[in-house]
Formats: structure tokens, sequence, C-alpha cells
């Protein structure tokens, strides 16, 4: 059952006719007690970015384009798969018994300092790729990639699996990884833009962006479903060596197996890469009416 709705207009679908609303309702505090006692298996989809605090130019390279220096940069967990990351540990802590695995795949190196530092953050396992993070890598191979590791995950059971994952991404603003990775599990049931997810009444809960700086209200009856994260509404959890130092046990030997995934990006080609060019046109007026300022002002917002 799904039913979505925006402020007081409802839209949804629900089997069955009026005079079963007792059994209708009996079903639904049987699957939220379910939901409830019933552990999820979380994964999340994440990789790395250079720090977006460094200045980033692009060149040509023999493959294609690339950053100038990219290796040398500092690297940082995506801010978007961060928050997917930090949303996933909080629903885990409310439901005892879940797990939460990240997927992440970066060059291997890279890779184990960033995890170095995100390791304090929140529990997790690790499911480490070592192939390109470049934000110019094909994102249909690189969901192809990330379906693959996850079928591969041990034990994972798709009835209770959460995928989670950054609605965008600090290096490839596309937005269609998440997406392809959920259809090539056969997961259906997929929202963006998700700021919330709450366990309910009737499945969990989800608000996801829409226009207009509103938020639309979807209720998902039960996994699997896919969530791409926004920022969410959780502060950045502090560190915790403890947790870091139970998490390194498992990454080290996680990034010592880890699979080459070349992604070859068959047929992709690049017209042209360049940074956003600044503009700003100044004017140096003395001695001008304040009046005479905002009417300016005034007649340029009306141009745009």
């Amino acid at each position: 059952m799904i039913l979505r709705h925006v402020g007081k207009e409802v839209t949804g679908r629900r089997d069955g006719r009026a005079d079963c609303g007792a059994v209708a309702n009996s079903w639904q505090n049987l699957k939220t007690n379910e939901l409830m006692t019933t552990p999820f298996q979380i994964v999340v989809c994440g990789s790395i970015v250079p720090d977006p605090l460094q200045t980033l130019e692009p060149v040509t390279a023999a493959g294609g384009p690339a950053l100038k220096n990219e290796m040398m940069l500092p690297a940082v967990l995506d801010p978007w798969a961060g928050h997917a990351l930090f949303e996933a540990a909080h629903l885990a802590q409310q439901a005892a018994g879940s797990k939460v695995w990240l997927v992440a795949m970066a060059p291997k190196a890279k890779l184990q300092q960033v995890m170095m530092t995100v390791a304090q953050k929140v529990p997790f396992e690790l499911v480490a790729l070592d192939g390109p993070a470049s934000g110019f890598t094909d994102s249909f191979e690189t969901a192809a990639a990330l379906a693959d590791a996850i079928e591969g995950i041990a034990g994972l059971d798709r009835s209770r699996l959460l995928l989670f994952g950054g609605w965008e991404s600090a290096s490839r603003g596309a937005g269609s990884t998440l997406q392809m990775v959920g259809e090539r599990l056969g997961i259906t049931e997929q929202f963006q833009g998700v700021d919330q997810l709450t366990v309910v009444d009737g499945g969990l809960e989800i608000l996801e962006r829409i226009e207009g700086g509103k938020h639309q209200v979807s209720i998902c009856g039960a996994p699997p479903a896919v969530l791409g994260w926004a920022t969410g509404n959780l502060p950045e959890p502090r560190n915790n060596p403890q947790v870091g130092m139970v998490n390194m046990r498992a990454i080290m030997p996680s990034l010592q197996r880890a699979k080459a995934a070349p992604v070859k990006s068959v047929g992709l080609c690049f017209a042209s890469v360049s940074l956003p060019k600044q503009q700003r046109q100044t004017r140096v007026v003395k001695d001008m009416p304040a009046a005479d300022i905002a009417r300016e002002i005034v007649a340029w917002i009306g141009e745009e």
C-alpha cells in the first residue's frame, strides 16, 4: 500500500471496500507491530569526492575529462551520502537488530584515508569496490557495479532491505545512479529528495521535497524501498573513538578484499568541460540619492 499526500490533498490506493474497515485496521496494526519489531537491513550507497574547499580545475586526460592532480586532492565522503549514512544509523538504533552497510566505490588508497574519519561517526560495515570515483564516470556503469556488490552481500534479506543514498552527488548532480541501482535490484518503491523517515502506524512515513519549498508526505507499507536523501534534519554525529576502533577492525579486511570495478564508460563522450563562469558587473557611482538607487535596483530585478 502506497499513500501520498501534500497538505490537505490526499491521493492513494487501498485494497478492499469501505465495509472492510475493521479488517483493514487490524491488518494495519499488525503490519506496524511487525515493522517495529523486525530489524531493517540498510544498505547505503556512497563514494568519496574532492574536498569542496579545494580549487578544482578540469583537464583533458587520455581516458577523458578529469580533475587536475585529482589523486593529490584531499577527499571526503560525499555530503549527500553522509546524510544518508547518518540517517541509516539513526533508524538502525530505533529498530533493534538492524544492520547498516556502506557500499562505496573509489580508489582503495583514497577510500582508506576517508574511512579513518567516517568510521568514528556511526557503526557500519564497509563493502568496498576499487574503482573510479570521478564525477565524469558513467552513472549507468557505476550503478551496475554497485548493484552487483549489493547482491553479493551475504545474508541480505530483500524483504527487509532499505536502500539509502544521496539524492544527488557533490561530484555528479545527475541524481540517476541510486535510481538505477534500485531498478537493477527490482525495487520499484523509490522516494527521492527525502528529508525525514519515521516508522508510524501503517508503515514508513517519508517526507520528500517538492516544488515551492514544500514536502510531500508518503506512506510506504513495508520494505524494500529506495530512499534518496537530501540533507535530512540530523546533525553530524560526534567522533567516537570506540566506534571507530570497532569499525576499522572490519573496514581494513574489506579494503583488502575490495574487488576491482573498472568503469569503461563505453559510448560516453564529453563535448567540453569547464568551470562555471563568474560574472560581475560593477558600476561605481558617487553622490546618487538613495531613492534613485532603490528605483534602479527594482528595475533591474524586474528585468530578470
